[in-house]
């Protein structure tokens, strides 16, 4: 079973690679390289989790989204700082509060807000959540779910 979901994500990344064309890897390829490798680690991660087709082909697609995003436009500092900024929006912040984050280097900042928690019919804590990361003067919004795992941490569902 996880071999299939495996090589069903294979799949979906070699369509992806196709779709995207060379004239894209060409014109900027950390866009492409961002995409292709979010929506391959979106993938594999529902395929552990032991997702479903569906899950699978959400988290492909969201990862593509928010990895050709992050490939062409952040740097590693960025996505260091958002990613603690998001841990904390998660973790500690009440609905409706910002966690931000700004990279003194190159400008870059972000927020991280949480719009809503609630709790699954399984007992499990979710939270949705809203991001804004803006760049040389343009704001970029993306929304997203995330749920608390067992060991504590937090799992971004969509």
């Amino acid at each position: 079973m996880r071999g299939r979901m495996l090589k069903a994500v294979a799949v979906v990344t070699l369509v992806i690679v196709a779709l995207t064309g060379c004239a894209t890897i060409e014109s900027n390829p950390k866009t492409t390289i961002g995409a292709v490798g979010g929506g391959t680690v979106g993938g594999l991660i529902a395929a552990a989790a032991g997702g479903n087709p569906a899950a699978i082909a959400a988290s492909v697609i969201g990862g593509i989204l928010v990895g050709g995003l992050v490939g062409n436009l952040l740097d590693e500092r960025d996505k260091k700082m958002a990613a603690e900024a998001e841990r904390k929006a998660l973790e500690t912040a009440p609905s409706g509060t910002s966690v931000t984050w700004k990279n003194p280097d190159n400008g870059h900042a972000g927020t991280v807000t949480p719009v809503r928690t609630y709790q699954t019919s399984t007992g499990q804590y979710c939270r949705e959540y809203q991001t804004n990361v803006t760049i040389e003067g343009k704001s970029d919004k993306a929304y997203g779910t995330a749920c608390r795992q067992p060991d504590g941490s937090w799992k971004i569902v969509s």
